[in-house]
């Protein structure tokens, strides 16, 4: 059994209020959090010194290690982009633990990412949850699959267009949609109600990402930025009846007050972007605020590399500039992403049972002057900034 003692710390719980006091750890998780906890016999003892003490930060929208910063063409394996209907793919098979992303995340005080493929198919693939810390992906998982990624808008149309194939066109992408969930449907009642006695039908990898989402054993992640396009979004999820989670959402808070009558969340960003296409002429950091106003769960993304990947909590301080409450700030990039991801259960908050996934800050993280000194996934440290400033190079532990 081991035992670990975080003691003269400004803990941020998230779901809860801040105190000063000690988190005490054991075997992997938290064991106790109080203002005046003793600290056990033999256990090994981080002074925080009056540091902040938080949960790891998580980003759920991510292309971290499918596209490695550095690599060019080598490292680039987001999007299989040969058909529009690559349900069955996995983000999981293409992540590379070496891509040097992975330390930026530490180094941002980031414990946990999603991994999407990208939004260049209609139907692009399965995601994946995972530590920002490990020797091979499969070590590092905390769900998979954790999604299924969806893009409607420009992307797919101008990625087929230019094939001359379908789908050109936002109906074409619909449409394509459409199609791939009846026959995932077909393919469900041919199971249910194959005969006894004979073979099931054949395995159909495609049909079996999507019937996860259509059994509702994971949500669909709907890439779109335009008012329009979350519309179609929230049309084709009422049809078919499964769990929506809009990613981008540059212009939800258009329709925030539909989205909010039907408790979809929003994974909100990037927000650091130039506005580079149609789809993001209403990007700013004030739609944050205007969303959470309006009564929606948000999370905050970076979308990396998109925007990279430590500057997760620089986009919350700005948005906390532009209208966005700090508390929400702080839970869009703890508990919300947690709970979208399906595993609230484990982390998100600094709460009792949860895994020890922390991270020792040495002030507010919301002011952008402060640092994330020391980092700790299922208590154990894979960070610690005095080792970074000694040898100049961010290498985790």
């Amino acid at each position: 059994m081991t035992e670990l003692a975080f003691v003269n710390a400004h803990v941020v719980p998230i779901e809860g209020i801040p105190f000063e006091g000690t988190v005490r750890v054991r075997d992997g998780r938290i064991a106790a959090l109080g203002a005046h906890l003793t600290v056990p016999p033999g256990a090994t003892v981080v002074d925080a010194n009056g540091g902040w003490l938080l949960p790891g930060f998580i980003d759920a929208h991510t292309h971290l290690g499918l596209h490695e910063e550095a690599e060019g063409w080598a490292g680039s394996d987001t999007n299989e982009l040969t058909d529009p209907v690559t349900a069955g793919v996995r983000a999981l098979d293409a992540i590379n633990p070496d891509d040097l992303g992975f330390a930026d995340a530490l180094a941002g005080g980031i414990t946990t990412v999603n991994v999407n493929p990208g939004s260049g198919n209609p139907i692009g693939g399965l995601t994946v949850a995972i530590h920002t810390h490990g020797r091979t992906v499969d070590e590092m998982v905390l769900r998979s699959p954790s999604g299924l990624k969806s893009a409607l808008g420009e992307n797919p149309k101008r990625v087929y267009g230019d094939k001359k194939q379908m789908p050109s066109t936002r109906l074409g992408t619909a449409s394509v949609i459409r199609k791939a969930f009846v026959e995932a449907q077909n393919y469900l009642a041919r199971l249910e109600f194959a005969e006894e006695g004979k073979a099931p039908p054949a395995r159909d990898l495609t049909s079996e990402a999507l019937g996860e989402v259509l059994t509702g054993a994971i949500p669909w992640r709907q890439h779109c930025h335009r008012a329009d396009d979350i519309a179609t979004a929230i049309r084709i999820a009422d049809e078919f009846g499964y769990r929506l989670v809009i990613d981008h959402g540059t212009e939800a808070h258009l329709i925030a007050d539909l989205l909010a009558a039907k408790n979809i969340p929003v994974l909100i960003g990037p927000l650091f972007t130039t506005r580079s296409k149609v789809e993001l002429r209403r990007r700013s950091l004030a739609n944050p605020g205007r969303l959470a106003g309006a009564g929606i769960e948000i999370s905050i993304i970076t979308d990396h590399p998109v925007v990279p990947i430590n500057f997760l909590v620089h986009q919350a301080t700005l948005s906390v500039k532009e209208g966005l409450d700090r508390e929400t700030a702080l839970r869009a990039i703890t508990i919300n992403p947690a709970r979208v991801l399906g595993l609230a259960d484990r982390i998100g908050s600094v709460a009792v049972g949860k895994d020890a996934d922390l991270v020792l800050w040495s002030g507010d993280p919301l002011d952008v002057m402060h640092l994330a000194r020391r980092v700790f996934i299922g208590g154990r440290e894979v960070y610690h900034y005095d080792d970074i400033a000694r040898v100049g190079v961010v290498t985790p532990h």
